[in-house]
C-alpha cells in the first residue's frame, strides 16, 4: 500500500503562482510513476503532469506545458508541481497519484486550487 499527502493548494490571482507537494509514504520502492492529475466542476478528472521514478522521465498535458514543472526529491519520497503563469481555468482539485510496479494505481485526498481573475 502507498499513502499520499497532498498540500500547498489555495487562492491566487491569475498570473501567479503555486507549488505542490505530494508526500509518499508505506511502499514507496513499489512507485514507478508518479503524477498529479485534476478535476474542475463539472468535468472529468484529467492528467496533468507525470514523473517516471526511473530515470526522471517527465510528461505534460498541452494545457500546462511551459508553465508547470513535476519535480521529485527522492529522499523525501515527495513530488512538487510548481504553477506559474496560473490561468482561471487551472481552478480544479489537484491529486496526486501514484502508479506501482504492480500496476496498482493510488490517490490523495485531492488539494483546492482557485485562481481568480
Amino acid at each position: 500500500q502507498v499513502q499520499l499527502v497532498e498540500s500547498g493548494g489555495g487562492l491566487v490571482q491569475a498570473g501567479g503562482s503555486l507549488r505542490l507537494s505530494c508526500a509518499a509514504s508505506g511502499n514507496i520502492f513499489s512507485i514507478r510513476r508518479m503524477g498529479w492529475y485534476r478535476q474542475a466542476p463539472g468535468k472529468q478528472r484529467e492528467l496533468v503532469a507525470t514523473i517516471i521514478n526511473d530515470g526522471g522521465s517527465t510528461n505534460y498535458a498541452d494545457s500546462v506545458k511551459g508553465r508547470f514543472t513535476i519535480s521529485r526529491d527522492n529522499a523525501k519520497s515527495t513530488v512538487y508541481l510548481q504553477m506559474n503563469s496560473l490561468k482561471p481555468e487551472d481552478t480544479a482539485v489537484y491529486y496526486c497519484n501514484a502508479q506501482s510496479v504492480y500496476m496498482r494505481s493510488y490517490w490523495g485526498e485531492g488539494t483546492l486550487v482557485t485562481v481568480s481573475s
